[in-house]
């Protein structure tokens, strides 16, 4: 009899308006079909599902992650520190999924399931922030960078992505700058900031193409935004301008630009939020691209037809259970 390969499943059942409550029983039954011997970890409370990683993953064939942008953050986390590689698939169940936009995953639970020991391994670039901590598409500072962590959950929950523009709204009264000294391999840029991102994604807070069109995921580059602090209302409406026609070329305002590592040193300790989650404050942060440090689980062109076909049978198979109740 053939040994069963080990999953460690790692579920945040409050992420997104807890759809996973309702397909817990197919997913593990899929799992199961699929020849996989099952660890399952439901997160209690902040960093638990970073502790389980470390704790149970290094004795895994895959991990799989059930949740929002802050839960994949936490398991990314947890993997990096492993002496042993392990892939990992993701089921995005949050109230934004900026990473699975990017990966283009299912947004359909039971696909997107399925397609975390159906679908195809890609190696992705992570990044490391300060040493110890790391981050999967996204590292900020600045204006709105704190709406993310400040939402409440249930709030998140009901809203969705509303929820962020709401509380984003609020935040802009009391917008405040940074000075600062941004260096990469290529140039040091020196001034007064309100805001900063260095991603690796398509899409940020549910918006796509704030920094480029053509980004890829496993490229060694960070694609990098920075925004002056702007001195008149025709300037603060240069930028919100410039921002939403998505224009590629760098201004006196707005810094666009892609590099491998970063070394930023501000005047004054600077919040920083890492994947949708508080990362501390910090006067000097080291930001590098570790090249295709993660394999991660990905649809081809056949699973993704595959996943809407057995989305359609489950569709049928509730249906004919319901009608029998």
């Amino acid at each position: 009899m053939a040994k069963k390969k080990q999953m460690l499943l790692i579920i945040n059942p409050r992420s997104g308006r807890e759809k996973i409550r309702l397909k817990l029983l197919d997913i593990l039954d899929a799992y199961t079909g699929a020849g996989y011997q099952i660890q399952v970890h439901v997160t209690q409370k902040s960093l638990d599902a970073r502790d389980a990683v470390l704790k149970y993953g290094g004795k895994k064939d895959l991990i799989v992650c059930s949740g929002g942008d802050g839960t994949l953050n936490e398991v990314i986390s947890g993997m990096m520190e492993l002496t042993k590689p392990v892939a990992l698939g993701y089921i995005p169940a949050g109230s934004t999924n900026d990473f699975a936009s990017s990966l283009k995953l299912p947004k359909q639970m039971m696909p997107a399931a399925l397609n975390a020991v159906n679908g195809i391994p890609r190696a992705v670039d992570i990044g490391r922030f300060c040493e110890d901590s790391y981050f999967a598409y996204v590292a900020g500072f600045g204006a709105f960078t704190e709406v993310s962590y400040m939402t409440p959950q249930d709030k998140k929950n009901l809203l969705g992505h509303q929820a962020y523009i709401l509380e984003g709204v609020k935040s802009l009264a009391s917008i405040k700058s940074y000075v600062m000294k941004v260096t990469s391999p290529a140039e040091t840029i020196e001034g007064e900031f309100i805001y900063g991102m260095v991603t690796n994604t398509v899409s940020v807070g549910g918006f796509k193409g704030l920094i480029n069109q053509n980004v890829s995921l496993s490229d060694g580059l960070f694609e990098v935004l920075l925004i002056r602090m702007p001195k008149t209302p025709l300037e603060f409406s240069s930028i919100v301008t410039g921002l939403l026609m998505r224009e590629e070329e760098t201004s006196d305002l707005i810094y666009k630009f892609k590099a491998s590592e970063l070394h930023i040193e501000a005047q004054e300790p600077v919040d920083w939020v890492l994947d949708g989650e508080f990362g501390g404050d910090q006067t000097h942060v080291e930001i590098d691209n570790l090249h295709e440090a993660m394999n991660l689980y990905l649809t081809s062109n056949k699973n993704q037809k595959k996943g809407r076909l057995n989305q359609k049978l489950q569709e049928i198979k509730e249906i004919t259970q319901n009608s029998e109740e």
